[in-house]
């Protein structure tokens, strides 16, 4: 165990965090995510977090990552497909409260892809998180800011 570090971050996270660099991306996905199979098209590292929620875990990572401050939209949600419009998606809103916690820009360092572009950038990311989250639309793509 480590002082101040959140426990939820496993041994293997922390060093996938801080492999990452300035503008390299992680993308935390839900439970209904197709983690692996994007993880294994992209190249990307691949690390389990069964049992987990995606805001819990976002908290523990924005502890110890900054966001990136050159770009105007580091946190990136999946928008809703058409036939989903309705839903309430609430877990967004418990993410922009979280990332404002840490970061300065609040709600305004978010942005949204469609489903098939996050799937695109996903495949992109350095790391892909497959969480237990079993809420729907709760994958988010967060971009390393540099440690000033």
């Amino acid at each position: 165990m480590l002082k101040n570090i959140p426990p939820i971050l496993s041994p293997e996270l922390l060093k996938v965090l801080a492999e990452m660099g300035h503008g390299d991306r992680i993308c935390i996905g839900d439970g209904n995510f197709p983690g692996k199979s994007m993880a294994e098209a992209g190249g990307a590292v691949l690390v389990r977090a069964d049992g987990h929620g995606v805001p819990e875990l976002l908290d523990a990572i924005m502890q110890v990552i900054p966001l990136d401050a050159y770009v105007e939209t580091p946190a990136m949600t999946m928008e809703p497909m058409a036939c989903d419009k309705d839903l309430d998606i609430p877990i967004i809103k418990e993410y922009k409260d979280i990332v404002a916690r840490y970061d300065d820009r609040g709600e305004t360092a978010f942005g949204t892809y469609e489903r098939f572009e996050f799937y695109d950038h996903a495949k992109q990311c350095y790391c892909i998180l497959q969480s237990g989250e079993t809420a729907i639309y709760a994958n988010i793509i967060l971009q390393k800011g540099v440690i000033k």
